[in-house]
């Protein structure tokens, strides 16, 4: 393994995260409990949201998401072709077929809610939302055309913890917390996200409908869980649904409770720091920031640099790498993976010049301005 000067990301983790763990293991009680339950609630009030479901991993509450909207097999979710490669596969996982839609731009990579209404047919039973980068799609765009065709809207809200959608023509809900503006979301707490457990995810939404599903089909469908029994709340279980253990447990949530006491603190140093990007990166001739106009309404969970061309993103990786500094690409484009070869992606063409073009740089709340300028100095040099 490569001795990086400077990781692409690294944890937030002191003392409030050690007595958490502490705490969990004194009470002897380390599956779903009443840690789990009260990370929900604080992610609740977090995201003004009537629902927050914990999960074992992003991954899990995407495929408990896509079930509990009761998809049937041909049914087709739209979704990006830029993105990790989870929400696809439990799209596969769900039965349903996944159609790829392409980003508005290499500066705006979200889905382009153009290209999403020239793909639904009435197959579609769902539209998903990536917020790259902890940047906001075009919920305003999406929400009226989900409602307008009665498709519901899903958020991947894994980049975009603790922001707020701000929609200048006022079209859809002003100030709403990015993952509870459509039906339903899922966040992700794996070791690089802005809250960070190593793993574990969380389901948040306003529908009662899905969060009854939800509950049910993360722990095996059972009508009571081995908590409730071992408070003496009841006896015995029924089996209501065919479900599955996506449970988190206590240490993860207890873990997740502290971080998330941090997140918003630390989204406002994410933002610091990506201004200062923005000013290092100014004199490469060529580069473009994603999102560079939009900071202050950002959740920063990364930080993305594009370049002129291939060539020269291949040649700063290099770069970077002989000077000990990490970099990575998110992400590459699905239908380009084998796996997905029977969904070729033709219409994506944007989404794979930006995959050819992008490069994700350090960033994380303990990293200061002198090294954001020692990357744009290494990756000036590189070039």
């Amino acid at each position: 393994m490569p001795d990086w000067r400077l990781p692409l990301s690294d944890l937030d983790f002191g003392p409030e995260e050690m007595a958490a763990v502490q705490r969990v293991v004194q009470s002897r009680w380390l599956s779903l409990g009443p840690e789990v339950r009260a990370f929900e609630e604080e992610f609740a009030a977090l995201q003004k949201a009537h629902h927050a479901i914990a999960v074992a991993n992003a991954t899990a509450g995407l495929h408990l998401a896509f079930l509990a909207l009761k998809l049937e097999p041909g049914d087709e979710i739209i979704q990006p072709a830029l993105n990790f490669v989870a929400t696809a596969n439990m799209t596969i996982a769900a039965r349903a077929t996944p159609v790829f839609a392409d980003i508005v731009d290499v500066c705006e990579p979200t889905i382009d809610p153009g290209h999403v209404a020239n793909l639904l047919t009435p197959r579609t039973r769902a539209v998903v939302v990536m917020h790259y980068g902890g940047n906001v799609g075009r919920m305003a765009e999406l929400t009226e055309l989900c409602r307008e065709r009665r498709v519901a809207l899903v958020e991947d809200a894994c980049h975009a913890l603790g922001v707020p959608y701000r929609d200048p023509s006022q079209r859809a809900p002003h100030g709403v917390m990015a993952g509870s503006i459509g039906d339903v979301s899922a966040f992700s707490f794996f070791a690089n996200k802005n809250v960070a457990t190593g793993e574990g995810g969380m389901v948040v939404t306003n529908r009662d409908d899905l969060a009854e599903r939800v509950r049910l089909l993360r722990s095996h469908g059972m009508s009571s869980l081995s908590w409730d029994r071992h408070q003496g709340h009841a006896s015995s279980y029924d089996v209501l649904l065919h479900g599955y253990n996506y449970r988190l447990d206590e240490i993860h949530a207890a873990i997740g409770r502290a971080q998330l006491a941090k997140v918003m603190r630390n989204n406002e140093r994410r933002r610091r720091l990506l201004g200062a990007y923005h000013q290092g990166l100014r004199g490469l001739p060529g580069w473009a920031m994603p999102f560079a106009d939009r900071i202050a309404d950002s959740a920063g969970h990364l930080m993305v640099a594009v370049a002129p061309t291939p060539e020269v993103r291949n040649k700063a990786v290099a770069g970077l790498r002989h000077a000990r500094i990490q970099t990575s690409l998110h992400y590459p484009c699905i239908p380009d993976f084998k796996a997905f070869a029977a969904w070729p992606g033709e219409t994506v063409k944007l989404s794979r010049e930006f995959t050819a073009r992008a490069i994700s740089l350090p960033l994380y709340p303990a990293m200061t301005e002198t090294q954001v300028g020692d990357v744009c100095q290494a990756l000036a040099g590189a070039l």
